[in-house]
């Protein structure tokens, strides 16, 4: 055998090393393009072999892996090339290893990977000098060193080898092998090289996929340095508001048509889903923004108190009133009042804030004197004012004086899409006034919160992402998802007995047992329950359970 070959030439082959353009023509009759443009009297055969051909190279281009890649072309090879195991192998750019799949009929797929240098490879010489390589016999063959061949079955003699080579770069070879000898011919190669070309292309899609998904899991694992929230903003220009899903457009749209009056506006919407950054909005763009906003929580303020908050009252006017006090609705003279939880005022007092909204006029506590009052009032509740007129708790002639331009806000479940926008924001804020570095957020993490219903809306999400912030200490978000898996599990009782109105009254009953019958204060029945106490005492009363029943035994 001569020591520059590295071939070990057929017996009657005088040229071991074949190249695509140095080969002999061929007589196949099924590799396209060399069959006769004219040839109407093809036999079963040769239509049977381009079918096949046919099958191979549709098949070719519908894997997923190198492996199945592999497993394709050994399937569909066989009726047009003889052999006994089939491999592909590809070299790795960047780590510069080998990545073989070989396919052996009968004995399954054998797959791995060598950092050995391709020119020790029976198809590195293949790779590297960029010409196919056929071997006749490889026990006569002393100088390959191959990796591969040590995992295909013994007595494996002819093996035939090309290049799969793109117009960009080199990507790796294919290769059959025989266990009888002088099996491949030149007709062979030319088949293969053909069969290269398919999967080279194969190749490339597969790995232009892997980029693709590469870069979809980049985007979704986004940075924090990109300005989500400008973006939302420079899209709606409303500054402090984060998100661009359709629902709060439609919020937005209708807070532009409304801004510039002077009516009166009624948000509505479960609590945290930011009501008063709306009414904030509402203000700074009507013609009122250089004047005062006003802004004062119902639900927060005794009873006793209200009246005085709102309207204001004279030295004396009330065991402890040792000063004037001026009313809010004084302070946003010329401005805007926007009255959070109007849900919460007192069927006693709303008439004296009727009077307001239509006469435009009040009195302070211990004075006579009817002053004017040029505001504007928005109001915000996370109560079905409707129902409770009907129930007999809110006067409907102030509630039609309040609903005349009704905004509802959307749960921040029915906007999904701008949970990632809120929770960069939120990472970003708390981020900076902790002194900390969080760069991203992983796509699962990212998942999760998109999938949680967030019963306590944007304020909920807001605590949720203060405490991951607290508690991360690297670079990327950590955030505590089983602690929002155990929110998102209902309590495991049984089926109730009765009708609704009876299990509520049982559990109302249940829980003043358990208060003492205290029903107001901070380990009331009342806070027990998430209920106001004047809403709880609605309950008792239409329920029947009379406040007798707090009277110690005696």
């Amino acid at each position: 055998m001569a020591s520059n070959a590295f071939a070990i030439s057929r017996a009657d082959c005088g040229n071991p090393l074949l190249t695509h353009n140095g080969s002999a023509p061929s007589n196949s009759g099924f590799l396209p393009g060399l069959l006769p443009k004219a040839d109407f009297g093809r036999s079963t055969a040769q239509a049977t072999n381009d079918d096949a051909l046919v099958r191979l190279f549709r098949a070719i281009g519908h894997h997923n892996s190198m492996s199945e890649l592999a497993s394709v072309l050994a399937a569909e090879a066989a009726p047009l090339i003889r052999f006994d195991c089939l491999g592909i192998s590809r070299r790795n750019d960047v780590t510069h290893a080998v990545e073989w799949h070989v396919a052996i009929p009968g004995l399954g797929m054998e797959s791995g990977s060598t950092a050995a240098s391709t020119g020790h490879l029976l198809t590195g010489w293949a790779y590297e000098q960029q010409k196919p390589l056929m071997i006749a016999s490889l026990d006569r063959e002393t100088r390959l060193q191959s990796n591969i061949l040590q995992r295909l079955p013994e007595g494996i003699q002819s093996v035939c080898a090309v290049p799969v080579t793109c117009t960009r770069h080199k990507l790796g070879a294919l290769f059959v092998g025989s266990m009888a000898e002088d099996v491949y011919g030149e007709e062979d190669v030319r088949f293969l090289s053909l069969v290269a070309t398919q999967v080279c292309s194969a190749i490339e899609n597969h790995l232009a996929h892997g980029q693709i998904a590469e870069l979809k899991g980049r985007l979704e694992q986004r940075s924090l340095g990109v300005d989500d929230e400008e973006e939302s903003q420079q899209l709606h220009g409303f500054e402090e508001i984060v998100g661009h899903s359709a629902t709060l457009r439609n919020v937005l749209m209708q807070i532009e048509t409304v801004a510039p009056t002077d009516c009166t506006v009624l948000i509505c919407g479960e609590t945290g889903t930011g009501k008063e950054l709306i009414a904030r909005a509402i203000h700074d763009r009507s013609s009122r923004h250089k004047a005062s906003f006003v802004k004062l929580n119902c639900a927060a303020i005794p009873t006793g108190l209200l009246e005085s908050e709102l309207f204001g009252h004279e030295k004396g006017a009330f065991t402890g009133a040792i000063s004037q006090r001026i009313g809010r609705f004084e302070l946003a003279n010329r401005g805007t009042m926007f009255l959070d939880e109007i849900g919460e005022i007192p069927l006693e007092l709303q008439p004296k804030l009727l009077r307001v909204l239509q006469e435009r006029e009040f009195e302070r506590l211990g004075n006579s004197r009817t002053l004017q009052t040029d505001t504007r009032l928005i109001a915000a509740t996370n109560r079905d004012l409707e129902q409770m007129v009907e129930e007999n708790r809110f006067r409907s002639d102030l509630f039609y004086r309040l609903n005349v331009f009704p905004i509802r806000i959307p749960a921040l479940r029915e906007r999904p899409e701008d949970i990632p926008l809120l929770v960069r924001h939120f990472t970003k804020q708390y981020a900076r006034r902790m002194n900390k570095q969080i760069d991203s957020i992983a796509s699962e993490t990212m998942k999760a919160l998109c999938a949680y219903h967030w019963p306590g809306n944007i304020r909920e999400l807001q605590n949720v992402v203060e405490r991951a912030v607290v508690m991360t200490r690297g670079s990327e978000l950590q955030v505590p998802l089983t602690e929002l898996k155990r929110r998102a599990v209902p309590n495991a009782e049984g089926p109730c007995s009765g009708t609704l109105e009876e299990a509520e009254r049982t559990h109302i009953l249940a829980t003043l047992k358990q208060t003492g019958w205290v029903i107001a204060g901070a380990n009331g029945a009342a806070a027990r329950l998430g209920l106001h106490r004047s809403t709880l005492q609605f309950r008792m009363k239409k329920l029947g359970i009379s406040v007798v029943r707090a009277c110690k035994p005696s």
